[in-house]
């Protein structure tokens, strides 16, 4: 992991702990590496919760109860998918505030002309006394699979940080 990558993940950490919430992760195509970046953070016990890894569809629905529906409807790639991963993780772990979720084509296979190599969806839970709210936005990377895979991980950090600082 790089210098500033590290440095922006220890910035959300610090935004997190300052705030006094708790996150957690739901990744497909960044296979914990969102995770990983977290805790490679000193502290990181201290407002990240758990994370999981849900690279099958069948995980997805068991784990984080996405629905079979929205999984056939829209596809594993799709905004949707990713909303109802962060929230589902809201919905299984009681003690986060906040989900981030990944799921993508990281390539060099997959991709489709609706749906090309490199284009991740990431989506962001918040839990609320009104409940539980999500959001998501898909992007589009370029390079080979390793490339595009921190490429999501270092734009999921950032977007959760824009996020906690506008709440």
């Amino acid at each position: 992991m790089d210098r500033d990558l590290r440095a922006l993940a220890g910035e959300f950490g610090a935004a997190l702990r300052a705030s006094g919430q708790w996150c957690a992760t739901a990744e497909s195509c960044t296979g914990g590496l969102l995770a990983g970046a977290i805790t490679a953070c000193p502290g990181a016990s201290q407002w990240f919760n758990q994370g999981f890894v849900t690279y099958s569809n069948a995980a997805k629905v068991q784990q984080l109860q996405v629905s079979a529906d929205t999984l056939k409807h829209h596809g594993a790639v799709s905004e949707q998918t990713a909303m109802e991963m962060a929230g589902g993780v809201l919905a299984v772990v009681g003690a986060a505030h906040l989900a981030l979720s990944t799921t993508g084509i990281a390539g060099p296979d997959g991709g489709t002309p609706g749906k090309p190599v490199g284009m991740v969806c990431f989506g962001i839970a918040r839990r609320a006394a009104a409940g539980i709210t999500t959001r998501a936005i898909t992007r589009v990377f370029e390079g080979d699979r390793e490339a595009v895979r921190m490429a999501s991980v270092r734009f999921a950090l950032q977007w959760a940080l824009e996020d906690l600082r506008q709440k």
